[in-house]
């Protein structure tokens, strides 16, 4: 029993970091009806950018761990998000009257170029960060424990913080509507005076922003990342992008929680070896059976 119940704490905390990643694929797709395949690799960048943020408040002097964690994830967030404009401007924008085929193309070559400049500038080799909290909360059960660390709880605090503002600034703020309206009928909310390529840049920012936290918070609890950690993430959070609905913000959410606990019991109880498997085989089956997923509804062809 306490087995479960720790993967179940494990899966819950990594679910969570899949699930803003997925917000970024969701969101790109519901406003373009295209896949941003360079997003697993924004939040690669964004493990960088972390380091980068905590060597730079190290420098200075700056060890208290409120402060490193709100100025990296301030700075973090800032760059992060400028990559998200400069993607949407380079590889969407000149192609968004061309093809299906063209853009796809593009999205997969604005992944490789960001992991080879990444490569060339920061080295091939795993980089890393020391840790900034330690200690953990352990619960009797039975003849074990369970244990959920201070970092973990950190994770699942801020990722369903970050969750709760951007479902609020989506559903309640004036932003938001202009979102949703950009997303069911770009012409005619560009008639009504919405300024649609500004939201369409503005959604690929959210969603560099959302993966920016998403490696702020997996690099600080697992310490090692290289230049091609984003691709295993990234197509994991498409897995549950995709498993919760593609479009659907709260599908995005409920996608990875199912996802994140999924692959830990599988990993817990069966083989960490295969759990990689076990997330890709999930995901060939939900296309298969159902591509919509738990909380999208069918895509109709817009005349």
């Amino acid at each position: 029993m306490d087995i479960i119940l720790q993967q179940l704490v494990n899966g819950l905390s990594l679910g969570s970091v899949y699930g803003l990643i997925a917000i970024g694929y969701t969101m790109v797709y519901g406003i373009i009806g295209m896949i941003n395949f360079a997003h697993g690799d924004v939040y690669m960048v964004s493990a960088y950018v972390t380091a980068i943020a905590i060597a730079l408040l190290s420098f200075f002097g700056i060890e208290s761990f409120p402060v490193v964690i709100l100025g990296t994830l301030i700075f973090t967030i800032f760059v992060t998000g400028v990559y998200g404009w400069v993607i949407e401007r380079v590889a969407y924008r000149p192609l968004r009257g061309s093809s299906r085929l063209s853009i796809l193309i593009s999205a997969i070559g604005m992944s490789l170029i960001l992991q080879n400049y990444v490569q060339i500038s920061q080295g091939a080799k795993q980089q890393g960060v020391p840790t900034l909290l330690s200690g953990a909360i352990r619960f009797d059960v039975g003849d074990g424990f369970v244990q959920l660390t201070y970092m973990k709880l950190f994770i699942l605090c801020a990722s369903f913080i970050g969750m709760g503002v951007l479902t609020y600034i989506i559903q309640k703020t004036k932003l938001g509507r202009m979102c949703r309206a950009t997303q069911q009928d770009p012409k005619m909310a560009s008639i009504l005076g919405i300024d649609t390529d500004k939201i369409i840049s503005t959604v690929f920012v959210i969603g560099a922003t959302m993966a920016a936290l998403a490696g702020v918070l997996v690099t600080l609890d697992y310490g090692g990342f290289d230049f091609y950690v984003g691709f295993i993430i990234g197509i994991k959070a498409f897995t549950a992008a995709v498993l919760g609905g593609i479009g659907s913000l709260p599908g995005a959410m409920l996608g990875g929680i199912i996802l994140g606990l999924s692959e830990a019991l599988f990993a817990g109880l069966i083989s960490s070896d295969y759990k990689d498997v076990f997330s890709f085989s999930l995901l060939v089956i939900i296309l298969i059976f159902r591509p919509s997923g738990l909380l999208g509804k069918p895509e109709v062809e817009k005349v």
